[in-house]
């Protein structure tokens, strides 16, 4: 994947693009369990979509019970793969929005979470700025209106890229995965 593809956009004019390209994103951690230690950093405006995107995804993931978001408790750990009959690994949901000072990553024990094996999806990332490791991958939701979102997708390092590959890349059985979310 060249310079120019590590970086992809699309449209999601529904939920059911969100949940689409969820689903597609969950297919690649599924084909390659090395890309679960993955961290995915969301980026937008409150009410762009982040957590409802986290939501599909988890699910995707076989998360089962509830998904609650992180906004007051930092963190929020799952427990993916519970679909199936493989190994199941931990999914962490953070939300960085109410950091206001660094003392609170140390205070959290982050440190260790972000050492630790597990998919990792962290809200508000700049709001931690210093602390987080680099990002494998990049989402950013931009809100266009109340039904259209322009989404990014930028890969931040080899396992992001793995992960964009298989996530843009359609099954031989399957329709494309992002094509509910066009291209823009």
């Amino acid at each position: 994947m060249s310079i120019e593809e590590t970086v992809q956009t699309r449209c999601w004019r529904s939920e059911a693009d969100t949940a689409a390209c969820a689903r597609a994103l969950a297919a690649a951690m599924r084909a390659e369990p090395a890309l679960r230690d993955s961290f995915i950093a969301l980026h937008g405006d409150l009410g762009a979509g982040k957590t409802t995107f986290v939501r599909y995804l988890l699910r995707a993931l076989g998360v089962t019970g509830r998904i609650k978001s992180p906004t007051y408790t930092v963190v929020e750990p799952h427990e993916a793969g519970a679909d199936q009959a493989g190994p199941r690994w931990a999914a962490y949901h953070l939300d960085f929005y109410r950091f206001n000072d660094p003392r609170e990553w140390d205070d959290a024990g982050l440190r260790d979470l972000y050492a630790a094996p597990g998919l990792k999806l962290a809200e508000w990332p700049d709001k931690a700025a210093g602390h987080l490791p680099a990002p494998d991958l990049i989402l950013r939701i931009e809100t266009v209106d109340d039904d259209f979102r322009a989404v990014s997708f930028q890969a931040a390092s080899p396992r992001g890229r793995r992960l964009l590959t298989l996530m843009l890349t359609p099954a031989p059985d399957a329709p494309s995965a992002a094509a509910s979310a066009t291209p823009s």
